[in-house]
């Protein structure tokens, strides 16, 4: 069990008034205990801990998970209302759960399976804890940003004109395994001439051109965590326009970069680099956020965006990745995911972004 990690959602508990906490969601449950199979539950009380799995994870969950009791059971809901029943003997006590993963006929389930808990919604407390990363997790998305440069080191030299997005991405993902990445981060966004000005392009069979910019948006996992990172390059001489476009998003790209610091705001970085975009006149061609969380989920809190009231904590991790969009013409995102700690900012990802054409 890993037990800081425990310990601070203990905490949280005793801070919200929760006998129990019930999680679900299977990413929510590697956070707290280490087991990387597809189904289960945890319960947490504020003295023991239980896993819940079925036959096909039991013998998994004894080697990852150390818990109170590994419950196996052959109806998921049924189980978890009886550990509920037999732990918490007080009528109306609270259990934390997250409201967002469980549906109407689940939720049904449970006050059915435990009708004297109170279920309370605990999805803020829950990315609470996962917002602010430990030592360990900075290490294992430190890793995984490794394997993206020396991915894209590797795979950049023999990028052409006639290459297509959808070769460029297949080839990018088989060097990335072949690198020890656990499996793509999501499908990767190669997108071309015209097709850039599409934020998330997916690879198509388009062949690069001359003139063409290309938009690069990849990662992968190591030990369940990702990378995420987006750089954009020229295929020989490109337009006055599209060299533009591309200076005025790199420009944003670190003056936000330099903006970041302890107790700033999430919006504040944002309008940092959306601000510069809308004087160099792109404004309306900025359409998204300026980032977003990583960890054992590529989207993940917290969010930079111009609705963003968090205020930055050591241990977030995030990215920064303005973008100009221009519909007929093409587009540029660069993106870096940083680490704040209390020294300032660090950048985990570490592709080039100054602008760079092949020939």
């Amino acid at each position: 069990m890993l037990v800081s990690r425990v310990a601070r959602l203990r905490s949280v508990m005793t801070h919200a008034g929760y006998d129990a906490v019930l999680l679900l969601g299977m990413v929510n449950i590697r956070y707290l205990c280490g087991f990387c199979g597809t189904d289960g539950a945890l319960v947490v009380t504020h003295n023991q801990v239980f896993f819940l799995t079925d036959s096909r994870y039991t013998s998994q969950a004894k080697q990852q998970v150390d818990a109170t009791e590994i419950v196996e059971y052959s109806d998921k809901l049924q189980a978890v209302g009886s550990v509920l029943r037999d732990t918490l003997n007080n009528r109306g006590s609270k259990v934390g759960f997250e409201s967002k993963l469980v549906s109407v006929d689940q939720f049904q389930r449970l006050e059915k399976e435990c009708s004297a808990c109170g279920f309370i919604a605990a999805d803020d407390e829950i990315v609470g804890l996962r917002q602010i990363k430990d030592d360990d997790e900075i290490v294992c998305l430190t890793q995984a940003a490794h394997l993206n440069h020396l991915a894209w080191s590797r795979l950049l030299p023999e990028i052409k004109t006639g290459s297509s997005e959808a070769d460029i991405a297949l080839e990018l993902e088989f060097i990335l395994r072949k690198l020890g990445g656990e499996d793509k981060a999501f499908d990767f966004i190669v997108a071309s001439g015209e097709r850039g000005a599409m934020p998330h392009g997916v690879a198509s069979s388009r062949q690069l051109q001359r003139g063409d910019l290309v938009t690069v948006d990849f990662g992968t996992k190591w030990q369940g965590y990702h990378s995420d990172e987006t750089v954009t390059f020229g295929v020989g001489e490109v337009s006055h326009q599209l060299r533009k476009i591309y200076d005025v998003v790199l420009e944003a790209h670190d003056r936000a970069l330099s903006s970041i610091e302890l107790s700033a705001s999430a919006r504040e970085i944002d309008n940092v680099a959306r601000q510069y975009i809308a004087e160099q006149g792109y404004g309306s061609y900025f359409g998204h956020g300026l980032g977003h969380g990583v960890g054992l989920e590529v989207h993940e809190a917290p969010v930079i965006s111009p609705r963003s009231e968090v205020l930055l904590q050591a241990g977030m991790v995030f990215t920064i990745e303005p973008g100009i969009y221009i519909p007929g013409v093409g587009g540029v995102r660069i993106e870096d995911t940083v680490v704040l700690t209390d020294d300032g900012c660090r950048c985990l990802t570490q592709c080039p972004k100054h602008y760079l054409a092949i020939s």
